[in-house]
């Protein structure tokens, strides 16, 4: 019969099962405190993850008119986002919770200038269900999706009590719901950012591997070396936003790229998937 594995010993075995030998070591950094990184936001600096950073530079938005950031919350994406948008571009940044939209626009209110801030369309509703209300309309989208946060669960006691295989299926149901619902929102052409915080196959590669089966055909993964150039590319192209932070390297899963905290001074962690709709 097997294992029913749950709670802190149920996670233990459960993450060493996937890393091996590398866990201890990733533990240990998921233990530490993450430092952000200063981002110069216009009207006031952010500080944030240098791989938020990384990641929300991806997403290529070179004549992208209306953009979607799907789940903003609680908005360091979302002025990364803004500040590299062209000057006639928009930014609709989406929340479902109430409670969590309120304070995604407390941080643009504070942070971005007037000029970009007015361009910045704030709304709260269910990414899943965008695709019943709108057709394919946005140039690109970025999805950081809700997720385990290994991270947040180490360091807290009652969330470790209460972890499960089941809470990982669950989220990644979750995640595929949101993703697949902003491909169909996707123009052709356009680019869609899947990313999470989290370290387990099943909520990463799994979901994007999932993307590229059920719409194949029409969708293709943007490889390595495109997203290098991609990276490097935007940040020559915004120097005086980026030249100060100190970008991590990223690692090659089976379908997307990691951050992991343990190679990268404690940044991340956290899972990237670009993929371009055809």
């Amino acid at each position: 019969m097997k294992e029913k594995l749950s709670g802190a010993q149920g996670f233990e075995k459960y993450y060493s099962s996937i890393f091996a030998a590398r866990w201890e070591k990733l533990k240990t950094a998921l233990l530490q405190e993450s430092e952000g990184v200063p981002f110069d936001a216009g009207a006031k600096t952010y500080f944030l993850d240098s791989a938020s950073v990384l990641v929300a530079l991806t997403l290529p938005l070179d004549g992208a008119k209306k953009i979607l950031d799907m789940c903003a919350a609680p908005g360091g994406k979302t002025l990364v986002l803004a500040r590299r948008m062209e000057d006639d571009a928009e930014l609709f940044s989406n929340e479902l919770s109430f409670e969590r939209k309120c304070r995604l626009e407390r941080v643009v209110a504070e942070h971005l200038l007037p000029d970009v801030k007015e361009r910045v369309k704030i709304t709260c509703g269910d990414g899943a269900l965008l695709c019943k209300k709108q057709d394919a309309i946005y140039d690109a989208i970025l999805l950081d999706a809700p997720c385990s946060s290994e991270r947040h669960v180490l360091s807290s006691p009652k969330y470790l009590r209460e972890w499960s295989p089941a809470r990982v299926r669950s989220l990644a149901m979750r995640q595929w719901s949101l993703l697949s619902s902003a491909f169909r929102i996707l123009k052709s052409g356009g680019f869609l950012l899947y990313s999470t915080c989290a370290i387990s196959d099943e909520e990463n590669s799994c979901v994007a591997k999932r993307l590229l089966e059920k719409f194949k055909g029409k969708v293709r993964a943007v490889e390595f070396d495109e997203i290098r150039i991609l990276q490097e590319s935007n940040a020559k192209k915004f120097p005086e936003l980026f030249s100060k932070i100190e970008f991590p390297s990223f690692e090659k899963n089976e379908f997307g790229f990691s951050v992991l905290s343990d190679a990268q001074k404690n940044s991340g962690p956290i899972y990237f998937f670009l993929a371009e709709k055809l």
